[in-house]
């Protein structure tokens, strides 16, 4: 992969449930662990060979766009496509519509995800006439698992497993352009266009089963257990 293959990074909420950070910042620029989650996520996708960015915000844009700049100190080409109302996910991915119709697929990733999953094992699963690819991950309990026998004794207390038979939307996509004529002007893709191309049989996905690092911040709570995970990484 090369200068064709672009990311979009949907950084247009407001991230209400992070207030007072997002009161002066906008949610992409909510530092965790040292860094600010778009440029986590710049990092990350450009270690796959992503070079070119468009970042799709309306709230406190002028932040970002002072941040980032056009990514040159980040050694990537970042745009910008503004909404100046909520779009949801759907409508701000429909906005960068006329910086993507040329390309043959691009990522899509929601701007409040942490991870280090392999965006590549989408790219090889993008198959016949399908529209996109969703990333999985399996879900995390929010609470602690207690395994009992038969006869109801306890066995085994387990802290917020991975409950792999169950799987949830990652936040990452790879999509053709023809998904823009399923996109709303207004509204989620998550709620609209996906269950469309899922009836039509045209949106396939891949199973992380062991995702590694993986978290959407929506939380103070997700941010202090981000940054755990990475104080554990460092004490390897």
């Amino acid at each position: 992969m090369g200068l064709e293959l672009k990311a979009v990074i949907l950084g247009g909420g407001q991230g209400k449930r992070l207030r007072p950070l997002t009161e002066s910042v906008p949610k992409p620029l909510i530092t965790v662990a040292g860094k600010p989650i778009v440029v986590r996520q710049i990092e990350w996708l450009k270690s796959y060979g992503v070079e070119e960015f468009i970042i799709a915000i309306g709230y406190l844009r002028e932040k970002l766009v002072d941040f980032l700049g056009n990514g040159s100190k980040l050694g990537v080409h970042v745009s910008y496509v503004f909404e100046d109302k909520p779009l949801g996910t759907g409508g701000g991915l429909r906005n960068a519509r006329f910086t993507l119709d040329k390309v043959e697929h691009f990522y899509v990733v929601n701007g409040d995800i942490i991870t280090d999953i392999d965006p590549e094992r989408l790219v090889q699963n993008l198959k016949g006439d399908a529209v996109g690819v969703i990333a999985l991950v399996p879900l995390h309990s929010s609470y602690g698992i207690v395994k009992v026998n038969k006869e109801f004794r306890i066995l085994d207390f387990k802290e917020k497993p991975l409950l792999n038979k169950y799987w949830i939307n990652a936040g990452l996509y790879l999509l053709r352009p023809e998904v823009f004529s399923y996109l709303p002007e207004i509204g989620d893709i998550e709620k609209t266009a996906f269950p469309i191309l899922a009836e039509k049989g045209k949106l396939m996905a891949v199973k992380y089963g062991k995702p590694g690092l993986w978290k959407s911040v929506d939380t103070f709570k997700d941010i202090e257990e981000i940054e755990t995970e990475f104080g554990r990484c460092e004490a390897k």
